[in-house]
């Protein structure tokens, strides 16, 4: 089919890469405009326009899709669908309904469950054991459109928001090839959602990293893991921030009965223990403000951390 494809961060890479490998005909790939990164503020292009390029697919990078002119630039490729993954813009209508077969996106959720912009990192901090990719036909709303196929991804008890992208990613990019080769054959018969069954996963910010010693060590865990790596998991020690990379729950809390959520309740050689609301966290690897990320054997060698220290 000839396919307008919409996408712009790592996320969207592999599934471009797959319908392409597919023998599908990219026409157009559309994606956000070039932004300054680093200390010398240099434009980076997209990761999908990086892919674009290698492959000499024409690429168009509007600063609002919605405009007259870009409406008129999308019209001109008479593409048969459009192709969604992570764009983020919201289409109008006009666009939804430009090509024959509409506007179809990749999902990194289970639909109806954790609509909104970031469905991989709330399943992991709300401690969901399965999550997944739906293939949608979009409509006016915001990822409430019915439901072309769908599959289950596992969430593993050490899965991180790192991990758990790149696996929805190749997930992501298995399901859309077969699902444009049934939508191009009639056989896929559209599903509504429940929206009685949905909840929303907002979009992440660094303010979310912050740890709240009152909350339990299981929650706090999988802060850990669910915004590895961005925003990260971090406390405040002696004025500096301390990034958590790597931590575990423990079983019991430490001999530091009377110990207010935050302090220190043990120190070993590779590990430190922090009382939280309920229970001790374990933590193995951690990164301080103008460091390297490091164990917590090698940070210990240069900070003297003793049990009674405060985390604020």
């Amino acid at each position: 089919m000839k396919i307008i494809y919409m996408g712009t961060p790592e996320f969207a890479v592999g599934a471009l890469e797959a319908l392409i490998d597919a023998g599908h005909q990219i026409v157009l790939v559309v994606t956000q405009p070039d932004k300054p990164k680093g200390r010398g503020k240099e434009m980076q292009f997209t990761p999908v326009k990086e892919c674009a390029l290698k492959h000499d697919i024409p690429v168009f990078q509007p600063v609002k899709i919605k405009t007259p002119e870009a409406v008129g630039k999308l019209r001109e490729y008479e593409a048969d669908v459009f192709v969604v993954a992570a764009f983020g813009q919201i289409l109008s209508e006009e666009i939804l309904n430009m090509p024959k077969y509409g506007c179809v996106n990749i999902h990194a959720s289970l639909l109806p469950k954790y609509r909104g912009a970031g469905p991989i990192q709330w399943v992991i901090l709300n401690g969901e054991k399965v999550t997944g990719i739906t293939i949608m036909q979009m409509d006016k709303g915001i990822d409430n459109g019915d439901i072309l196929m769908q599959s289950t991804v596992e969430i593993d008890e050490k899965e991180t928001g790192d991990s758990l992208h790149d696996k929805l990613a190749a997930e992501g990019a298995k399901l859309i090839v077969e699902a444009i080769s049934k939508i191009e054959k009639g056989e896929i018969v559209p599903v509504k959602q429940n929206d009685e069954e949905s909840c929303y996963a907002k979009m992440l910010q660094k303010s979310l990293g912050e740890v709240d010693w009152n909350k339990s060590a299981v929650e706090i865990e999988r802060m850990v893991r669910g915004l590895n790596s961005w925003p990260g998991t971090y406390t405040h020690y002696n004025g500096k921030t301390l990034k958590i990379w790597e931590s575990e729950v423990s079983r019991s809390e430490n001999s530091l009965q009377d110990a207010a959520p935050g302090m220190v309740t043990a120190v070993e050689k590779d590990a430190f223990y922090v009382r939280t609301g309920e229970k001790d966290l374990k933590i193995t690897q951690v990164q301080l403000e103008g460091k390297k990320r490091l164990p917590v054997k090698e940070f210990l060698l240069g900070v003297k951390l003793k049990v009674g220290d405060r985390f604020e």
